[in-house]
C-alpha cells in the first residue's frame, strides 16, 4: 500500500516538475479554439503528443531491468543538473510567444479526431517535451513494474486535469499569469528533489556524496555559463 502511494505522490510531483510551462501553452490553443479547430483537437492532441513522450521513456525502464539498480540510480543526476541549471540560468523567452501558423481544415466523423489538428497539437507537445522524455527516464528506470503502471496511470489522469484546467484558464487570464509566473520558480526545486528521491531511493550515492556532487555541478555550470557570456561578448 505505501508503495502505492508513494509512486502517487511521485507521479504527481514529475508531471507537474515537467508540465507547469504546458499550462501557458495549452492556454494559448483552447484560446484558438474556432469553427475548425475544436476543443477535442486540443486534449486529443494533448494525449497523442504526451504517450508518445511516455513510449520514449520507457527505454529508461527497460534500462532498469538490465543495470544494476546502483547505476540506474545515477541518472537522478540528470534532473538535478536540468534544476540547478534552471536555478542559476533563469530562461527569458516566455512560452506565451507560442504562435500556431498550422492552418486548420474542417473534417467529420473519425477523421475530425485524429486530424492535422490534433497531429499539430500532439507535434507542439513532443517538441515541448524534452526535459519530460529527461526526467521520466531516470524516473521510470528507478521504479518496479506495478509502480510504472501507477504511475502512468497518474500522468495520464492528469494530462485530462491539465486540459480541464487549462480551458478554464482562458476567461481567466490573471490566474494563468500569476500561476505560471510563481509556479515556473518552483521548477527547479522540485526537480532537483525529484533527483535526489531517485539517487537516494537507490542508494546510488551517500547524502553527503549527492552533496558534493551537486556544489560540483554549480561549479561546472557557472564555468559554462562564464565561457557562453564570454563567446558572446567577442
Amino acid at each position: 500500500m505505501n508503495e502505492i502511494i508513494t509512486a502517487i505522490f511521485t507521479g504527481i510531483t514529475a508531471f507537474t516538475a515537467t508540465n507547469l510551462d504546458d499550462l501557458v501553452i495549452l492556454t494559448l490553443l483552447f484560446s484558438q479554439v474556432n469553427a475548425t479547430f475544436h476543443r477535442r483537437h486540443v486534449v486529443i492532441g494533448q494525449y497523442l503528443g504526451f504517450c508518445a513522450l511516455i513510449i520514449a521513456s520507457l527505454v529508461g525502464f527497460f534500462g532498469g531491468l538490465i543495470l544494476p539498480s546502483e547505476w540506474v540510480g545515477l541518472l537522478g543526476l540528470v534532473p538535478i543538473t536540468i534544476g540547478l541549471n534552471r536555478l542559476l540560468n533563469p530562461d527569458d523567452d516566455s512560452s506565451s510567444e507560442l504562435e500556431l501558423e498550422t492552418e486548420f481544415s474542417p473534417a467529420s466523423g473519425l477523421a475530425s479526431l485524429i486530424s492535422p489538428p490534433a497531429y499539430s497539437v500532439a507535434a507542439i507537445t513532443i517538441a515541448n517535451g524534452s526535459d519530460n522524455i529527461s526526467i521520466y527516464m531516470p524516473l521510470f528506470a528507478s521504479t518496479n513494474f506495478s509502480s510504472l503502471l501507477v504511475i502512468i496511470s497518474v500522468f495520464l489522469l492528469l494530462v485530462g486535469v491539465w486540459c480541464y484546467m487549462t480551458y478554464k484558464l482562458t476567461c481567466q487570464r490573471n490566474i494563468s499569469n500569476l500561476l505560471t509566473r510563481y509556479g515556473n520558480h518552483l521548477v527547479p526545486f522540485v526537480l532537483i528533489g525529484l533527483g535526489a528521491f531517485i539517487i537516494l531511493d537507490s542508494a546510488s550515492l551517500t547524502p553527503l556524496v549527492l552533496v558534493t556532487s551537486c556544489l560540483c555541478l554549480i561549479g561546472l555550470i557557472k564555468i559554462i555559463q562564464t565561457s557562453q557570456f564570454k563567446t558572446q561578448s567577442l
